[in-house]
């Protein structure tokens, strides 16, 4: 099973766009909304319920160790990043309902606000979902990253063959309080990178690779 509660979170995400659905739908029965806008909030509302419930039923794999090989360290990406997606979300939401139930102001107004929100919800959502199924692994031999939805996604990167590591914050990741740590290998002609995404302790799990390549 996949950690946390993604079906329970998911549900509670989807909740106000099923709540608006009915909404619409029934002040399209007098006539005051078309029937088109109260059926897509429903099926995003749908779709994110979904969505939950297939995250709750995938989990990511423990890597398979080789002969002597043992695991340095273990991170779990946070949900500061996409908690935060959200609450920048929901202000533009509010202001979408209050212009377009409360006022007679043209339509153009609360759909532009409908559209920003939208962006930060769906970007938080992604977020969400794929910090669920993301582990990051360092042993003593390898950088593992470990992402599974519909396929399992395994990226690893030999000790021996890292050339880089470079530590990113965005604006919001440093508001969260979290990091990214890029891995960069060569070998073959060509460089290979794995990133790991917000993840508390960035600076430590860099300094933990960095010794393990002196």
């Amino acid at each position: 099973m996949a950690r946390g509660f993604p079906l329970f979170w998911s549900a509670v995400l989807a909740f106000p766009f099923e709540y608006a659905g009915v909404r619409l739908l029934l002040d399209a029965t007098r006539g005051d909304q078309p029937v088109e806008l109260g059926l897509a909030f429903l099926a995003f509302g749908l779709f994110v319920l979904l969505v939950g419930l297939y995250v709750q039923t995938v989990s990511p794999e423990a890597p398979r160790l080789r002969e002597d090989e043992h695991i340095v360290d273990t991170r779990i990406p946070t949900q500061r990043v996409a908690r935060a997606r959200f609450a920048i979300s929901a202000p533009f939401f509010l202001v979408t309902a209050y212009l377009y139930f409360l006022t007679i102001e043209p339509y153009i107004y609360p759909l532009l606000t409908l559209a920003v929100a939208l962006v930060f919800f769906s970007t938080g959502l992604v977020t969400y979902w794929t910090n669920t199924l993301t582990t990051y692994y360092v042993t003593d031999r390898r950088v593992i990253s470990d992402y599974r939805f519909l396929a399992l996604s395994r990226k690893e990167l030999p000790l021996a063959q890292i050339r880089g590591i470079e530590e990113r914050r965005s604006p919001l990741e440093t508001l969260a309080r979290v990091g990214n740590v890029r891995v960069a290998a060569g070998g073959g002609g060509r460089t290979l990178e794995i990133v790991v995404r917000n993840v508390d302790g960035a600076t430590e799990f860099a300094e933990s690779i960095r010794r393990l390549t002196e």
